[in-house]
């Protein structure tokens, strides 16, 4: 299955990321993951994208979307894969379309993992670092036995700067903004699929093995 897999801050797609790469047997590819790999390889691309990283610049489409389709054309992509990260616009949509096109495949389902804004509010707000060890916490998910103070060392917790409310506002007000020409784009296409995202992490994990599992049945008859 060749799936893309998309959600706001917090929507907690990492972990359901995992589990399906384990479940169906297919990679998990981040944008990070292919730009890394792409240099560490010392491909073309790998090297232009590197210049850009290097000079604090955006990496140019054409050298993303040069990344996406080496990546796309490895051998462990045989069974399908899960894209992460990636397409970001609709430019990037389109031409993902066209690489999966040029191959003979396309995209079988794009999960959004929905979240509604003010519960991922609580859960980007509610992170604790300790100062002496770096443990971390969460306020309602991974609370300490006494307020403030870390459970392993007894150093005291704190709250980073881009984990407070007003910035965790802003920048999911910029992602929304972002994405939904995406969903949009997909909705259009007959892609995409949302996922409840508040559940218990267990109940969101079963509820995308529904749809792909449906989706799995449906090729084999």
């Amino acid at each position: 299955m060749n799936l893309l897999l998309m959600g706001l801050p917090g929507a907690g797609k990492g972990t359901q990321a995992e589990r399906m790469r384990e479940k169906f047997d297919i990679p998990h590819i981040s944008t990070g993951d292919m730009f890394r790999a792409a240099i560490k390889e010392g491909t073309t691309l790998g090297i232009k994208a590197k210049e850009f990283m290097d000079a604090g610049n955006l990496v140019p489409d054409e050298v993303t979307i040069g990344i996406v389709r080496e990546r796309l054309a490895k051998d462990d992509c045989g069974k399908g894969f899960l894209l992460d990260g990636f397409p970001r616009t609709t430019a990037q949509a389109e031409a993902l379309e066209q690489i999966l096109a040029d191959t003979g495949r396309t995209i079988h389902f794009v999960l959004n993992i929905d979240v509604a804004e003010k519960e991922l509010l609580a859960r980007l707000t509610g992170r604790r670092i300790c100062r002496s060890c770096g443990g971390t916490y969460h306020i309602i998910f991974n609370p300490v036995n006494v307020e403030g103070v870390c459970d392993k060392c007894g150093g005291e917790l704190y709250q980073r700067d881009d984990d407070n409310e007003k910035t965790v506002a802003t920048r999911l007000q910029v992602n929304i903004r972002q994405q939904q020409p995406l969903l949009d784009f997909y909705q259009e296409k007959g892609y995409l699929r949302h996922i409840e995202g508040s559940q218990h992490i267990d109940n969101v994990f079963k509820e995308i093995e529904e749809v792909l599992c449906q989706a799995v049945a449906k090729e084999n008859k």
